[in-house]
């Protein structure tokens, strides 16, 4: 993870791009995302960008496939469109299935000789084998740490001498059904799957810093319909989760508690909603148009302070969660007191101030590195996923996102490489 990651860092070196074109896919809630890119050995520039109007997902599963392949398959056209070419294999986000941590374990005995790439290799396939859930699919799994007979947190034992050599591995485990419906979307708007990442993980190779990635952060990544929590710690991933709620649960409160359709209460939340009451002007007044009627004189109008008593508990209930969640995994205080808020959901007015004051973190909003060719318009929080998506398809070698492609003979010192800096997926 710590290569892809600097290219956050204005003072870093240049990353190393593969070469060719990248295709990334991001399905939310709230809106579809295809990125077409192209890498050379020094930039990555973006071709085509295709935002679409997400229909048949809720809560990042599918539940339409016919409006989920529709939405999908406008996102892809529209990105081609613009880039003026087509596209076969894309890198997904993942945050369906109810993406959790699973950690796996192995050692080998090399009785006092030097580590070549093929004890490496042996060792990460048999920690790659022991990151399992019962039940469900591993989508990514990378080295955390190396121990080298009694030295622990080795980054890279590779040519080192040792007794034993042993290796912690994280992976992120999702249920089968709902990513082979969306595996199933993809595939029948014309698209073949070459990999999987976790949404919260892609998002963090956008917004991130290299100090943040070694130093300890926790990413939340604010969805339309799901809240991604990614924990980073010395350069890896540490901790994954999700909420099942995100900034479309605003919106239906907002639409229920004033009558209002949630094609309205969406602007009404974006124009005027704020999270905490004393950033909000207070006696300002908001027309709300109500459901089944028409004319300036049916709408409702109420104090934007009203609409804020609506917003807050919803947000205070999604960083409630957040928080239990870190509890729980125990990097609430290991991982520090820096967290960093994107995606759609983070924009709105007082959403940072609320969270540091639910986490008691120093909270942020992280917002990705411009790319060459990409627009103004989809260079904010909410395009952090497929970025970041985007980001790692141009750094990561095929078989560095689906390990089943893994490249017998010379080839596999490149993948040995890429994987003992925690890039595998």
């Amino acid at each position: 993870m710590g290569e892809t990651i600097r290219m956050r860092a204005s003072d870093a070196e240049a990353p190393a791009y593969r070469s060719g074109l990248v295709a990334a896919l991001d399905v939310g809630s709230s809106k579809i995302v295809c990125l077409i890119g192209r890498a050379e050995p020094a930039q990555l520039r973006v071709l085509g960008v295709g935002p679409r109007e997400s229909r048949g997902i809720r809560a990042a599963s599918v539940t339409s496939l016919e409006h989920a392949v529709e939405s999908i398959r406008e996102a892809k056209e529209a990105a081609e469109n613009l880039a003026d070419l087509k596209v076969h294999n894309v890198l997904i986000s993942v945050n369906c299935g109810a993406p959790r941590s699973v950690s796996g374990r192995a050692a080998m005995t090399l009785d006092g000789t030097l580590v070549s790439d093929g004890h490496l290799l042996d060792l990460l396939a048999d920690g790659r084998a022991d990151c399992r859930a019962e039940g469900q699919e591993v989508i990514q799994c990378a080295p955390v740490s190396y121990v080298v007979d009694e030295a622990r947190g080795v980054r890279d034992p590779s040519g080192m001498f040792c007794q034993r050599i042993g290796v912690q591995m994280h992976g992120v485990a999702v249920k089968p059904s709902p990513l082979q419906n969306l595996k199933l979307a993809i595939e029948h708007s014309r698209l073949n799957v070459a990999g999987a990442l976790f949404a919260g993980y892609a998002s963090g190779l956008a917004v991130l810093t290299p100090d943040e990635m070694q130093l300890g952060a926790t990413l939340i990544d604010m969805g339309g319909g799901v809240t991604s929590i990614a924990v980073f710690l010395e350069g890896a991933l540490v901790h994954a989760g999700v909420v099942p709620m995100g900034g479309l649960n605003v919106t239906v409160d907002i639409a229920k508690v004033l009558g209002a359709p949630l094609s309205a209460a969406e602007r009404i939340k974006a124009l005027y909603g704020a999270a905490l009451g004393d950033i909000e002007t207070g006696t300002d007044v908001v027309a709300v148009p109500q459901t089944g009627e028409t004319g300036d004189d049916a709408a409702m109008r109420v104090p934007r302070s009203m609409l804020t008593r609506i917003i807050q508990p919803r947000l205070e209930e999604i960083f409630s969660h957040v928080h239990a969640q870190l509890r729980e995994s125990g990097y609430d205080v290991a991982a520090g007191r820096r967290a960093v808020l994107t995606g759609g959901a983070s924009q709105l007015a007082g959403t940072r101030e609320l969270a540091q004051r639910v986490l008691n973190k120093n909270v942020r909003i992280g917002r990705p590195q411009g790319l060459p060719g990409l627009p103004a318009a989809s260079a904010g929080p909410a395009y952090a996923t497929a970025i970041g998506l985007l980001m790692a398809g141009a750094t990561m070698a095929p078989e560095m996102i689906n390990s089943e492609l893994a490249p017998p003979g010379p080839a596999r010192r490149t993948l040995l490489s890429r994987l003992t800096a925690g890039l595998l997926g």
